[in-house]
């Protein structure tokens, strides 16, 4: 595994490498016709970062026991590394370098607190976990989701459903997500972010397995090697049941329980979505008794 996560450096510092020019950093190309890639070369990024090529090599090689934080940080600013990279830059290196920690406690349900705190907000609310199962919800969060479960009629949050793998595996996906490639490459870069922080995680890596094997538009996506911080934004679906639905959101960790993801889905007031989402309250009531509060035993896996 240590060999691996040092690999995982030098792939993801020569993914970036790739994605700059010359002319972004100000390097001069007078043997434009002669270069075999449009990226930086290492001797490149080498003086870009103040280091010899050859330290730089080693580097990338995965020989990075004794490399400061401050070379990472002159190869971070070299390849213009954007927030989410550099950080992932660092949890690379943190997981290349240090012992493997002992894996996180699986608890078998979701603090009540929690639970109650979802069940509080009058729009779609949900966790995950670093794999991006969903956990648990609120009823609105459930029925939102509805697609996502073999049963959309009685969604079972008992058995959490994986927002990854409805991505690629299922064909609903593409309806469901009206710009699916935006959607697919966001759910593979924040999956490798997770990855990056956790990567003796066995269910991230289970999963990555499972996809990488079932779909070669997964595996093309991980091979990139992309990565993106998700605070807040829009999204948009196409709900089965009300149509066309655009919310905005907000993400933020649960730190008293490593690894889990609160987000809140809530539509712009006085617009079709906000008219859709009161509609999908009603069918919610209507159809989704079963998934009341006290009907539900969440289980949470922390993998």
């Amino acid at each position: 595994m240590g060999k691996q996560h040092n690999a995982e450096i030098g792939e993801f510092l020569a993914s970036r490498r790739a994605k700059i020019t010359p002319d972004q950093v100000g390097l001069p190309v007078y043997d434009a016709a002669k270069r075999r890639v449009p990226g930086l070369r290492r001797q490149e990024v080498a003086t870009l970062a103040g280091l010899s090529v050859d330290y730089y090599t080693q580097i990338e090689r995965g020989k990075v026991n004794a490399v400061s934080e401050s070379v990472l940080d002159a190869l971070a600013r070299a390849l213009q590394l954007d927030d989410a990279e550099r950080s992932h830059l660092f949890d690379l290196h943190r997981s290349a370098t240090t012992s493997p920690q002992r894996p996180r406690r699986r608890t078998k349900t979701i603090r009540p607190m929690v639970q109650r705190m979802l069940d509080a907000m009058a729009v779609p609310a949900f966790v995950r976990n670093a794999r991006h199962d969903l956990v648990c919800g609120n009823q609105l969060a459930y029925a939102f989701y509805s697609p996502l479960y073999p049963d959309p009629l009685h969604p079972d949050p008992s058995k959490p459903v994986n927002f990854v793998r409805f991505c690629f595996l299922d064909p609903r996906a593409r309806e469901f997500y009206p710009d699916w490639d935006l959607m697919a490459d966001t759910s593979v870069n924040l999956l490798r972010t997770d990855a990056g922080r956790d990567p003796h995680d066995r269910g991230i890596s289970d999963l990555v397995g499972e996809l990488s094997t079932r779909s070669e538009e997964f595996r093309v996506r991980w091979a990139k090697h992309n990565v993106r911080l998700h605070y807040t934004g829009t999204k948009a679906f196409h709900h089965p049941v009300v149509g066309d639905l655009e919310v905005t959101y907000e993400t933020m960790p649960l730190p008293a329980d490593p690894g889990l993801v609160l987000t809140v889905y809530s539509p712009e007031p006085g617009t079709p979505s906000a008219d859709a989402m009161t509609l999908l309250a009603t069918w919610a009531a209507t159809h989704l008794a079963g998934t009341a509060p006290e009907n539900r035993t969440t289980g949470v896996d922390r993998s």
